[in-house]
């Protein structure tokens, strides 16, 4: 079984990229007529800088990934392995790949702007507004979701912490040859993969122990200085160097499953449309597959947050647009390729599961020890305790671009939504137009948050809002594609961005309706109750957003057609 899937997986993937995305390339964007793209006509050697593709895929898909390709189906197998499986294929396939991709094209045409900036001029002011401020929310919550992630991975084992941090200074250093030096990307490249060995084995030997709350601490101040700093100085070489990881992560895993030829013995096949995945640690409640699977499968099928990376930084880099379909359209594929190999690794080499009673916070375990397993088997020359390392470093070292990302991201956020104190309140606004102070502002709130609660109970008010801004910028798209491209393609794009706004808004009405309620049964676990109240309030102003877009987009709409 574990042979059929991943073999299926992969001939999927590869015929929808080489057939569907590059129609939509061809004969939609027509890219290879596109002027030169903003890196080049906008190079200021910070923020617009162009990259070969690759080196582009590795920052981009290591950002978009971070642990939720991970995460989400390790949970979702809650249900069984089936179900997942299919919404990891059909929503990365249908949304997800689609979704990346237009948003990333969509923000080169407007010379690298934001995605609120492109809703803005197709909506409306009103909408681009709503827009900002849903993410702000997002970026608040991711940096919250990913902070706990990361810091509970960094106190069960010091090993990654070391690995991680060694990890950061080969990335300086490779990108040190790659840049500034006559080496160039290929030397540069062997120096960094002969210092990410010697950072795994650093990492080995010299393990640091500490609590949670010093690793929370530790994760501000990086994220702070990492989102502050150029581009190029460390996020793109690191996430270069990261793309190795993936690589190597998605090569053995492949291989391992494919030779393995191993029965699904760990996971059913299905176990009930009501599974226990939601819900504070150790008072799991029953969810429904739908509407609730886009709030616990996240990133592995379709992510919101992948545009806002698209729009915010990658194609700021885009060297070309027919680059994009590459970065865009294929790192989601391969995103979904790897939430493939966590849902085979669980089912076929994982500890058995009783029927539906899955614990969520066992689902980074569960991946790490069954991955470990699945390839220290069949190929018996990598070693368990190794592979386990690997994993933890894999998962902690994409949860950790993921976070400085997204600080950038939410400082570029806070210095749009500053722009109305400009003539009103001179003083103010420089304040927040401050980079330092703009990326302290996403960074203390979100690590904030993560300190009252744990991943179990922020991931699904994070994915709620990540999948409603995906649903939101992919009707934002439909409307570019309508008005701005070609209105024979309209309906690709609208008609799964409408399937995708309906779930996700009924997802997020039953989670604070039979969610955040249970966060107050026990008034004396105060970090519980905090994250109750702040969670919950958060989720329902997003659906006040949410109708207050989707307002505008029906007002825009209408005008259109009339």
């Amino acid at each position: 079984m574990t042979t059929i899937i991943v073999v299926f997986a992969l001939a999927l993937y590869l015929i929808f990229y080489f057939t569907y995305g590059k129609n939509l390339r061809d004969k939609l964007l027509k890219s290879g007529n596109a002027p030169p793209a903003p890196s080049e006509r906008l190079k200021d050697g910070v923020d617009y800088v162009p990259t070969s593709k690759y080196v582009l895929f590795g920052h981009h898909f290591a950002s978009i990934a971070g642990a939720g390709p991970i995460v989400g189906p390790a949970m979702a197998v809650a249900w069984g392995w089936l179900p997942g499986l299919l919404w990891i294929w059909f929503g990365n396939i249908f949304i997800g790949a689609i979704h990346d991709y237009l948003s990333l094209a969509a923000s080169v045409r407007y010379d690298g702007r934001s995605v609120q900036f492109v809703a803005q001029d197709l909506i409306g002011k009103k909408a681009g507004k709503a827009f900002g401020w849903f993410i702000l929310f997002l970026c608040i919550l991711v940096v919250a979701a990913f902070g706990d992630i990361v810091a509970g991975q960094f106190a069960a084992d010091g090993r990654v912490f070391s690995a991680f941090f060694l990890f950061c200074v080969a990335a300086i250093i490779a990108g040190f040859f790659m840049y500034r030096t006559k080496l160039g990307l290929g030397w540069g490249s062997l120096i960094g993969l002969a210092l990410i060995i010697a950072a795994f084995i650093g990492g080995e030997y010299l393990p640091i122990a500490a609590s949670k709350d010093v690793w929370f601490a530790v994760i501000f101040v990086y994220v702070v200085i990492a989102s502050a700093l150029p581009v190029n100085f460390l996020l793109q070489p690191r996430d270069y160097l990261n793309s190795f990881l993936l690589y190597f992560g998605l090569a053995v895993g492949g291989i391992a499953a494919v030779i393995a030829f191993k029965n699904f013995d760990s996971i059913p096949l299905f176990t009930s449309f009501s599974a226990k995945v939601l819900g504070p640690a150790g008072n799991l409640q029953p969810s429904p597959f739908w509407p609730t699977v886009p709030l616990v499968i996240a990133c592995g099928a379709l992510s919101g947050f992948h545009s806002l990376v698209a729009s915010g930084t990658s194609s700021k880099q885009l060297a070309k647009e027919n680059d994009a379909l590459f970065v865009g359209y294929g790192g989601m594929l391969t995103e979904g390729f790897l939430s493939t190999i966590v849902v085979v690794s669980i089912a076929g080499f994982g500890i058995a599961a009783l029927g539906d009673k899955l614990m969520a916070t066992a689902a980074l375990g569960r991946f790490v020890n069954s991955y470990g397993v699945m390839v220290s088997t069949v190929l018996p020359f990598l070693s368990r305790n190794f592979m386990n390392l690997f994993a933890s470093v894999w998962v902690s070292s994409f949860a950790l671009t993921t976070l400085d990302t997204t600080n950038r991201l939410g400082r570029y956020i806070v210095h749009e939504l500053a722009m109305p104190l400009k003539d009103k309140n001179p003083g103010a606004y420089k304040i927040f137009q401050n980079k330092w102070v703009a990326s302290f502002i996403i960074a203390f709130l979100g690590v904030g948050l993560a300190w009252t609660g744990n991943y179990t109970v922020l991931w699904p008010a994070f994915s709620g809002a990540n999948q409603l801004i995906a649903s939101i910028v992919m009707i934002t798209v439909a409307v570019w594609v309508k008005k701005k491209l070609d209105p024979r393609y309209t309906n690709v794009v609208m008609i799964p961005a409408v399937f995708l706004w309906i779930t996700v808004t009924a997802a997020l009405v039953w989670y604070e309706a039979a969610i955040i309620p249970t966060h107050f049964i026990d008034m004396a676990n105060v970090k519980n109750v905090i994250t109750g109240v702040v969670v919950g309030l958060i989720t329902l102003f997003m659906l006040v957003l949410n109708f207050i877009m989707m307002a505008a987009v029906w007002k825009d709409f209408k005008k259109q057609t009339a």
